[in-house]
């Protein structure tokens, strides 16, 4: 039976986990986004700069861990101590719960410097979905909800 609560426990974990997926691609859109017009802005690529885009911080993560490290700390012992053990799981559980969610949602991204054909450069850091190199000739979309996302 506490094999089979551990292992709920893991599946509720790792299932709120992959809820904390977030993109930050240029070809991904909100459905707010979607619905909205966008500027374009023709330019051309003057430097391409890889960067890592930081993971989500959402607090689901600490949540599914807590409540896995708590139903494993129950599991061991008894009496008084179990209950002990069972609350410094779950704390265990919620530091390691917040470190797997930010690690699993850290992305590779790509920072972006685009010279505008009408005057002006642009800083555009987004998730790596196409391959850049300087000198090629893009578009900037702009959105009403201040997104920017560049593409071929």
């Amino acid at each position: 039976m506490r094999r089979i609560l551990w292992l709920v426990a893991l599946l509720c974990g790792f299932t709120l986990l992959a809820g904390c997926s977030n993109s930050q691609s240029g070809r991904v859109y909100t459905r707010e986004q979607a619905k909205m017009s966008h500027n374009v802005i023709y330019g051309t690529v003057q430097r391409v700069e890889p960067v890592t885009i930081e993971g989500t911080k959402s607090g689901l993560g600490a949540v599914g861990g807590g409540i896995a490290g708590g139903i494993l700390g129950s599991t061991i012992g008894g009496g008084r101590g179990s209950a002990l053990i069972a609350v410094g799981g779950a704390i265990a559980g919620a530091v390691a719960g917040s470190a797997a969610e930010e690690k699993m949602t850290t992305r590779p991204g790509v920072e972006l410097e685009v010279h505008l054909e009408g005057g002006g450069v642009l800083l555009v850091v987004q998730g790596v979905d196409e391959t850049f190199a300087v000198g090629d000739r893009v578009r900037v979309m702009q959105g009403a909800d201040g997104s920017t996302r560049v593409r071929h």
